[in-house]
């Protein structure tokens, strides 16, 4: 029996990057031998198991035949004859399909040593077709490792154009595709993701509401980079800038959505597009399975961003529309949230990325002014009935007017 460290931990080791997870591979054992020397089995499709010890995971050395379709269409086959050798050459990347052996040596029969070295995410072998998923975690890779300067070997995209092509994509399941977009969304440059989808083919399949948006023209005065595409990938960069979390920069992601269905005779006006985003987005959310939490911020951030953009130039009394709407005043949190990802959009055009948005502090006041004002306060006035939400408004709406006179 031979023990092997494999995958992400030898690739995460080589480049000096931080190890999160540790993978093993077992040659020359059987399930058996392993659940006699302490192991728990937790493989369901096959033999993976835990350590008695330190509970990471050890999995028998597996070849794998295609049987059907997506990444579920496998079947397994683990057997002592098994070599390291032939369960590599079954993962995605040569960056992936080293091993590491108890006494240090690397075993790396793909080259995926050059590979680190030379910046590539080249497919193992062809085999690489036969797993949709594979698609989804080589774009996934390129926007984690994109800081490093690491690219798709063409020759590995033509493969993801083939993937991409052959309808293999539909058998994805939504949440898988979440599951891979929530990570990337995390990443350093997420919106590497999403053009790595795109060039291969992928994203008009599994995002047609982000894909559309690419050749769709905004005015050249406010858009100096006019493509609303090439906006939305800005807007991602600059979220990442600003901190904000996966929430926020999903709702980056996804407040122009509205601008990929406006009629081409009106370009490159884009009348309406904050309502009509509302529904595309709800309908996007829904069949990716996206958490609530996600898709509320998109529909708030698509609905009202141009009203932040204009807060400044608006009435005390509009500004309390924008924040009862929001639900500024019982979800704060949320609304800074809002405010960042308008930030974000803000400058998320070319030429005024470093450009400042004082919207942002000028409407958090606003929200605490408000926010200072209860009904309490005025039912302890003797005011009574539908009188108390009368003068509950206008003392908001005077809280506001004097926030923004002392600021100004």
């Amino acid at each position: 029996m031979e023990i092997y460290l494999v995958g992400g931990a030898v690739r995460d080791r080589l480049l000096g990057l931080p190890i999160k997870d540790r993978d093993w591979v077992i040659t020359g054992s059987t399930p058996e031998q392993m659940i006699a020397d302490g192991f728990q089995p937790v493989g369901k499709d096959f033999p993976v198991f835990l350590h008695p010890k330190t509970h990471e995971e050890f999995a028998l050395a597996r070849t794998e035949r295609k049987s059907g379709h997506g990444y579920h269409g496998f079947t397994f086959f683990a057997d002592p004859s098994v070599t390291l050798e032939q369960d590599l050459i079954r993962r995605d990347l040569t960056i992936n399909a080293m091993a590491e052996a108890t006494d240090g040596k690397i075993v790396d029969p793909f080259n995926g040593q050059q590979d680190l070295e030379d910046r590539l995410l080249r497919h193992v072998s062809d085999a690489f077709l036969e797993d949709p998923l594979r698609l989804l975690r080589v774009a996934r890779f390129a926007a984690r490792l994109a800081p490093l300067g690491f690219k798709v070997a063409d020759e590995t995209m033509l493969l993801m154009q083939q993937i991409s092509q052959s309808g293999e994509l539909e058998h994805l399941t939504p949440e898988r595709v979440w599951q891979e977009t929530e990570r990337a969304l995390m990443e350093q440059q997420p919106e590497v993701f999403f053009e790595v989808l795109r060039q291969a083919g992928a994203l008009k399949h599994l995002m047609p509401e982000l894909d559309r948006l690419w050749g769709v023209p905004n005015p050249e005065k406010w858009h100096p980079e006019i493509d609303t595409g090439i906006h939305t990938m800005m807007v991602l960069q600059q979220a990442v800038l600003l901190g904000a979390d996966g929430p926020t920069r999903f709702a980056a992601l996804a407040h122009d959505f509205g601008k990929g269905v406006t009629p081409r005779k009106f370009w490159p006006s884009h009348r309406g597009h904050e309502e009509k985003g509302r529904e595309i987005i709800e309908h996007f959310c829904k069949r990716l399975k996206i958490p609530n939490r996600y898709r509320d911020l998109a529909v708030l951030t698509s609905v009202w961003h141009t009203h932040a953009h204009r807060s400044q130039q608006l009435r005390p009394a509009t500004i309390l529309k924008l924040l009862e709407q929001t639900d500024a005043l019982r979800r704060p949190a949320r609304f800074v949230a809002f405010l960042i990802a308008c930030e974000a959009d803000a400058k998320g055009r070319t030429g005024l990325e470093n450009n400042p948005w004082p919207q942002r502090n000028y409407l958090i006041k606003a929200q605490q002014a408000a926010a200072t004002i209860n009904a309490r306060e005025i039912v302890a006035k003797g005011i009574t009935g539908v009188e108390v939400g009368v003068h509950l408004h206008q003392a908001r709406v005077n809280a506001i007017r004097q926030a923004i006179s002392n600021s100004e």
